[in-house]
Order: C-alpha cells, then sequence, then structure tokens
C-alpha cells in the first residue's frame, strides 16, 4: 500500500498528506526537539527511547506535583487538586515504609476506580514496592490467584474486594497487611481512611518528602496481570521506563498528524485551558493506568473517574465538567454515538474519541466523524505486555486507514514473521513481532512463556497482522481466534468489520461452529442498535455481498444488549460459544 494521493477535505483544506510519514517522524525525533530519540541497551539490547521521556515513575509524579492546586481526581461531588494528591501518596509511601515494605516487594491493589487508587498506586512507586493492581471483577477463587502468585505482602482493597477475600487470606501467606478503603477496618485489617483521611482533607495532610530510594529506569515498578481469557493470568514485569515512556506517545501522535496536515507543531500554553479526561476504563488495566492516569499525571490534566462505565452517567459527567477525552474500548465510542443522536446533553466538549483494547470496525471512525465533526477519533493498539500504547494515530491518518492502528512508536520496532519464525514481506499476514522499552521485561515466575515468548528483545504477541510498505500496522486477528473451514482460514476479524458496517449493527463477535466434516464454520453475534432492526437473513446477505461465500456466518444470533466482555474490553467469546 501506498501512500494516499494528495486529496483536500473540509477539514484539510491544503494537500494532504503535505509531509510522508517518514518526513514527519524524522523531523519530529531529530536531535534536539521534544520527541528526539537516542538507542541505549536494555537487558543487552540495543533499544530506541526518549531522550526527553521522564526515565522513572517517580519523575512522574514529580512532574504532577508542579501543577500544584489544579484540579486532577473527581469522584462525584469529590475533588482532589494535584498537591492534595501528592500530599495523600506521600503519607500512605511513609506509612508502607514504617510498616516494613522494602525495594521489591508487592503491593496489591484491588478495588473500583476511587480517589484511593492512585494514591495507593503512587504510593507503592514511592516506597520502592511493587505495584501490583489486582482485576476488580474477579472472583474469590481468581484473586485467590492473584494474591498467592504474585506474594503480595500488604493489599490495599476496597469493601467489596474484601468481602471476597476475608475469608480466604488466611492461604495467602506472604499477605501481612490489609487496608480498607472507605470502610472502618475489619478484624485483622486497618482503615486506609486513618491513614491519608478522607479525600476532603488531603490538601492538609504534611508535605511529606519523597524517600531517597536510588530506584532506576530498569528496576522493577508494576506487576499487572494479563486479561487471562484462554488460561491462569501470568504477572507482566513491568520496568520504571515502560510505565514513564507511555506520556510521550499521544502527543508524538498529535505532533504528526499537524505535520502531516502541513501545519506548524503548536507549542504548548501553560495558560490554556486545561484538559479533561472522563475515565470510564478500569485502572488495573495498563491503557487506564499508564495511557489516562500517568499521562494525566504528568501533563496537567483533570480526571474524571467512573466506578464503572455507564452512558448515561458519562453524559451527564462529559457535560459537567466539559470533557475534553473520552473513550477507552470500541463498544464505548459506539454508545457515546447513541448518546450524542439522543442529543439529551451537550457533549460538544469532546476533543479526542480515542479507543483501543479492542478491534475497531472501519466503520466506527466514519460515524465519529460524522457524529462529532469537532472531535478527532484515534484508536491505536497495544497490550499488557506493552505497557499499552504501541501503535497510534488519529486525524487523516485514520479517517483514510481506518482498518489500521497506526504506525508503531518511533521508540518501537514491528515486524510480521511466518509460522518457521522468518520475516514476512509488506502486506502480507503473520504473527506480529516487537520490539521497544515499553515492552515488559518477562512474566512473573514464568519461565516457560519466557522461552518462548520474548527472544532477543522482541515480544511474540499472538497477534496476526499486516504491514504495509509505510509501516501502517493492520491487526488480522488473534492467532488463536482465527477459523479454519475445510482448509480456508477465515479471521474472524474481517467478518466482524464487515458486519459493523451494517447500519444497525453495535457489537459483533465471530465465533467456531464445531462442523463433523469442515472441522468448524462461522457464526456470529450481533446486537442491534436502539429502534434498529435487522434480522438474521438480512445480515447474512450483507455480508454475503461484500466476502467470499465461505466466510458467511452460517449462523447469526440477534443479542439483546452489548456482547459480554472481560475488563479490558475483550469479547468473552468462550462464553457465546456457548450459545450455538
Amino acid at each position: 500500500m501506498t501512500e494516499p494521493s494528495a486529496a483536500t477535505t473540509p477539514e484539510s483544506p491544503k494537500a494532504w498528506p503535505a509531509l510522508s510519514l517518514a518526513e514527519a517522524t524524522a523531523r519530529l525525533t531529530a536531535p534536539g526537539s521534544p520527541f528526539a530519540i537516542i538507542e541505549i541497551p536494555i537487558r543487552g539490547v540495543p533499544t530506541r527511547i526518549w531522550a526527553n521521556a521522564p526515565a522513572t515513575l517517580r519523575d512522574i509524579f514529580v512532574a504532577g506535583r508542579a501543577h500544584g492546586e489544579k484540579t486532577f481526581l473527581v469522584y462525584e461531588d469529590e475533588r482532589a487538586s494535584f498537591e492534595a494528591f501528592s500530599r495523600a501518596a506521600l503519607a500512605l509511601a511513609d506509612n508502607l515504609i514504617r510498616g516494613g515494605v522494602r525495594p521489591g516487594d508487592r503491593v496489591a491493589i484491588a478495588m473500583r476506580n476511587l480517589p484511593e487508587w492512585p494514591v495507593a498506586f503512587f504510593a507503592a512507586i514511592l516506597a520502592g514496592a511493587v505495584a501490583t493492581p489486582l482485576n476488580a471483577w474477579w472472583t474469590g477463587p481468581e484473586l485467590d490467584h492473584g494474591f498467592t502468585d504474585s506474594g503480595a505482602r500488604v493489599a490495599i482493597v476496597d469493601e467489596e474486594r474484601w468481602a471476597r477475600i476475608a475469608e480466604r487470606r488466611a492461604g495467602y501467606t506472604a499477605l501481612e497487611r490489609v487496608l480498607i478503603a472507605r470502610a472502618p477496618a475489619a478484624a485483622g485489617t486497618e482503615s486506609l481512611t486513618d491513614v491519608i483521611g478522607p479525600v476532603a482533607t488531603w490538601g492538609g495532610l504534611p508535605e511529606g518528602q519523597i524517600p531517597d530510594l536510588g530506584i532506576g529506569p530498569e528496576d522493577i515498578a508494576t506487576l499487572f496481570y494479563t486479561s487471562g481469557t484462554t488460561g491462569r493470568s501470568k504477572g507482566a514485569i513491568g520496568t520504571q521506563r515502560a510505565g514513564a515512556s507511555g506520556v510521550m506517545a499521544h502527543p508524538f501522535s498529535a505532533a504528526r498528524a499537524f505535520l502531516r496536515r502541513g501545519e506548524p507543531v503548536p507549542v504548548p500554553d501553560p495558560a490554556a485551558p486545561q484538559k479533561v479526561a472522563l475515565l470510564s476504563i478500569p485502572l488495573f488495566h495498563v491503557t487506564g493506568c499508564f495511557a489516562t492516569l500517568v499521562t494525566n499525571l504528568h501533563r496537567g490534566g483533570r480526571l474524571v473517574m467512573m466506578r464503572r462505565w455507564d452512558l448515561a452517567r458519562a453524559m451527564v459527567l462529559i457535560e459537567r465538567e466539559r470533557c475534553t477525552s473520552a473513550g477507552g474500548v470500541p463498544t464505548i465510542a459506539f454508545q457515546l454515538l447513541d448518546g450524542m443522536a439522543a442529543g439529551t446533553h451537550d457533549l460538544s466538549s469532546l476533543e479526542t474519541i480515542s479507543y483501543g483494547g479492542a478491534p475497531a470496525p472501519a466503520e466506527l471512525v466514519r460515524r465519529l466523524k460524522a457524529a462529532f465533526p469537532n472531535a478527532q477519533p484515534a484508536t491505536g493498539w497495544g497490550m499488557t505486555e506493552t505497557s499499552a500504547t504501541f501503535t497510534h494515530h488519529q486525524g487523516e491518518d485514520y479517517v483514510r486507514r481506518p482498518d489500521s492502528c497506526g504506525p508503531a512508536l518511533p521508540i518501537c520496532e514491528a515486524k510480521v514473521m511466518d509460522p518457521e519464525e522468518n520475516p514476512l514481506p509488506p502486506g502480507e499476514v503473520g504473527e506480529l513481532w516487537v520490539k521497544g522499552p515499553i515492552v515488559i521485561a518477562g512474566y512473573w515466575n514464568r519461565p516457560d512463556p519466557d522461552a518462548t515468548v520474548f527472544r532477543d528483545g522482541w515480544l511474540r504477541t499472538g497477534d496476526l497482522a499486516r504491514i504495509d510498505p509505510e509501516g501502517f500496522v493492520t491487526i488480522v486477528d488473534r492467532a488463536k481466534d482465527m477459523l479454519i473451514r475445510g482448509g480456508e482460514n477465515i479471521y474472524c476479524g474481517e467478518v466482524e468489520s464487515v458486519l459493523y458496517e451494517h447500519p444497525a449493527v453495535v457489537d459483533a463477535a465471530v465465533v467456531g461452529i464445531p462442523h463433523p466434516t469442515l472441522g468448524e464454520e462461522p457464526g456470529a453475534v450481533v446486537a442491534i442498535a436502539r429502534g434498529a432492526e435487522a434480522g438474521e437473513e438480512e445480515l447474512r446477505a450483507f455480508v454475503a455481498a461484500r466476502l467470499a461465500a465461505f466466510k458467511v456466518p452460517v449462523r447469526i444470533l440477534l443479542h439483546d444488549e452489548i456482547l459480554p466482555r472481560n475488563p479490558n474490553g475483550k469479547i468473552l467469546k468462550s462464553e457465546l460459544k456457548k450459545l450455538f
């Protein structure tokens, strides 16, 4: 695929693109520029890094505190400034250290999106511990795995999570302390409020001092657990640099869009109105933590926190707080389209609707541009093992390549390999391998997966993808998601994208239906937009007009609501297969 021919649009009256992708990237990453790149050895492998990025999450904390009395966290009617948040995090870090936490100890965090979550996360980081977010959606037995596998010495939980583990705590042999947020101490626990107080009082806490522990960029900072849709979750070992590097991703992508448009990159204005992000995705997911929390702390953005996603509540908050960005996973973007169509709330403050974490159909960007003419749709690809954002694009690049998740960040490398581990030429589909400073250092206590997944600095993602000659990556499917019908490969993502093109479809998933001679055939489950009508035969005919006959779902089941997902936004296809 070559560069799209120059064209003019209402959004960009000049011929586009003004610069090739390679030229725009070269200008932005040249020595002396804000996005300059240098190469250093990381775990013995030459690796590109941002020359001007914060090297550690501690540096992120210091930069965030400099925003002072600006509002940082909003939760319902509670508000905390950057300074108030900083004092709470330092108070808790001091408490952890006085309680015996030492560098390298794991501090588990298991709670919904509450203001105490980022306090607990950065308190663990400042104390030199390994912040270990656990999935708040997990059941008791699943939490057992997180606590026992990580060997956490301290747990910071909300009341609901405590109820799930209270009777199981005896089995967590390494666990010494439990602090409960927003609840009085129970037997054998402590109240987090007794340590840092309620949100409204954080600003009155002592100034505190950052512990001087000599933590370096390649030291372990985090242990996030993978989504675990096909087995036990694995702890992904994240370094300080991996967690901090993401703050450059979205600013770089935005700057590149300006150059591609033929416009100068705006100089940041400290007096500009504060950016306001609606945080609806879980903080225990790398996108919520690194791409949203850490990024907004660094740049001084306000985080409007939702305990969980709810469209009606989201619209109220966007209107009340004048949110400039929202999103998370494609499903949220589809629901925002419904909200805009309803016309009950003013959503005009939105400047960016960004999503990742699950395949985004090409039709989505077109609908967003039509419904939100003043907002930029943006998308990217990443995974727990890449500390969130690895590829990203927005603006005209995304509008013209809606199937792609964008090019890799300039500090990252990507290649496509065949089953014999030979590199494939541009445009060919194979397994995506990635490399960069944001790739994790390995899996916690898992030497066997380490040996098969990590190769000389490269991570085998398990995703099937193609990369065009310019470097734009398109995720075709998960390798284990691909169907084989009588010897013919069927990429579920391709069929799903066609289903999304139907104006009535808001959610879709394709799964394999066992067949006695063909092996398996494609089946689909779709959710229909409110007020829309579409039947199985109409949808099958719609797909048949666009794809080869062997790719057309033999059955399509209509679902009354958005399809079931795990907390990372991935559709639970194992549950949908049971419907057939």
